[in-house]
């Protein structure tokens, strides 16, 4: 399933946050944005998922979800969101309760999502006693279970340390190899985008325009920040960016 946008824009009262906004999300593919802080990121990704109704333009929902698929769309964000006295599996469960699945199916899915998530082992555990690296594969087993079309990402790496993003994009990488999920990943980290995307989308200054979409041909599983061509794209980024991004550093916010 792909997810299209057509001629988005969207206002807070008096405020436009984005503005036309003609985008493709196409199936088995990570569309990573960016762009400086203000610029409605976040809030393009709520409208993506339906959370907010666009002021104009309409969200497309194109081809079918996969066979199974409870949810078309579903969330990972930047805080977890685990219940802190339910296990790994239990919360993973959570979002399974209200599908009517028998016992046996929901055991199905919540073991499937571990072992691709390499939960396996600690599926009794309680997230007091897991890195924050592990909660958050936690949370994207939890939105694996539903078996979405598209996973909505906002942030998700950007309240953990370095040495641990790197490897939770390390195993984001593998999950797509294995699998060809297809995801929004919402990210002010340029490293990120040019690591995980297929696509980076870079949208202006508020109110948000795409300025430019930069398609990355180069193998996930083959990129390395110390190769000169993926450091040459984060540079390019950057330079795209910069301007702008330092003059929203200054501005106060609304």
């Amino acid at each position: 399933m792909d997810l299209r946008v057509n001629g988005l824009s969207h206002w807070y009262g008096d405020l436009e946050v984005l503005h036309d906004i003609n985008l493709t999300i196409p199936q088995g593919e990570i569309v990573c944005v960016i762009g400086p802080s203000g610029c409605g990121k976040s809030t393009l990704l709520r409208l993506l998922g339906g959370l907010e109704e666009p002021t104009q333009g309409q969200v497309l929902q194109v081809g079918e979800p996969p066979v199974g698929s409870l949810n078309p769309l579903t969330y990972v964000f930047q805080d977890f969101a685990l219940l802190p006295w339910r296990s790994v599996e239990d919360n993973v469960s959570l979002v399974l309760e209200r599908h009517g699945l028998s016992k046996a199916e929901k055991e199905e899915r919540i073991a499937n999502v571990l072992a691709r998530t390499r939960l396996s082992d600690f599926r009794h555990a309680v997230p007091k006693q897991l890195s924050g690296g592990m909660k958050q594969r936690v949370a994207i087993a939890r939105a694996l279970s539903v078996n979405p079309a598209v996973l909505l990402m906002d942030e998700p790496l950007s309240a953990l340390d370095s040495q641990t993003r790197e490897l939770l994009m390390d195993d984001l990488i593998d999950l797509w190899t294995r699998e060809q999920f297809t995801s929004c990943y919402i990210t002010h980290n340029l490293a990120e985008a040019v690591r995980l995307g297929h696509k980076v989308v870079v949208l202006s200054r508020r109110p948000g325009v795409i300025r430019e979409v930069v398609d990355i041909d180069i193998p996930l599983a083959e990129r390395r920040m110390s190769d000169p061509r993926i450091a040459e794209i984060q540079q390019s980024l950057w330079d795209m960016m910069r301007e702008e991004a330092q003059t929203a550093d200054l501005e106060l916010t609304e």
